[in-house]
């Protein structure tokens, strides 16, 4: 086959180091802007992107050259560099890990409204919550210590 197709649609979770509130409402929209650049140059595309000061939902069309790790990493250390760079944030970092999980094109349209969704969403239910919810939902087994 001369060719490579694929499909894969990802939603991909991730938090700031502690849960520190550095993404502020005036930040987000740039933020987000940088990190699908980061997609596309990693050979995907960012199709929604959201969340809270403390952490961030991205729904990716994964290109078919980078494992999911390696896309993950791109798009949080150089992110990382930018938040420090650009924005002067010397204290900013990620957590370490995140979560990820497949959506089939069927949801990709609940998921995109979910995300957009997250101010709504996180009245009612913090991060830690929300994060148990979709590993349940997903049938990810996870260690209660590695969620707060």
């Amino acid at each position: 086959m001369p060719s490579t197709w694929s499909q894969v649609v990802l939603h991909i979770v991730f938090a700031t180091k502690d849960r520190q509130p550095f993404i502020e409402d005036s930040l987000a929209p740039r933020l987000y802007a940088f990190i699908g650049g980061i997609v596309r140059d990693e050979g995907g595309s960012l199709w929604q992107a959201g969340g809270m000061p403390d952490h961030v939902h991205l729904l990716v069309r994964a290109g078919t050259d980078k494992s999911i790790a390696e896309l993950v990493r791109e798009v949080k250390a150089r992110s990382s560099r930018w938040m420090h760079d650009e924005i002067g944030r010397t204290d900013f970092a990620w957590q370490k890990g995140y979560g990820v999980f497949s959506v089939s094109m069927s949801q990709v349209d609940a998921v995109k409204r979910y995300i957009q969704q997250q101010r709504q969403h996180h009245a009612s239910q913090d991060f830690g919550t929300e994060l148990r919810e979709l590993l349940r939902r997903h049938g990810v087994e996870f260690d209660e210590r590695y969620v707060d």
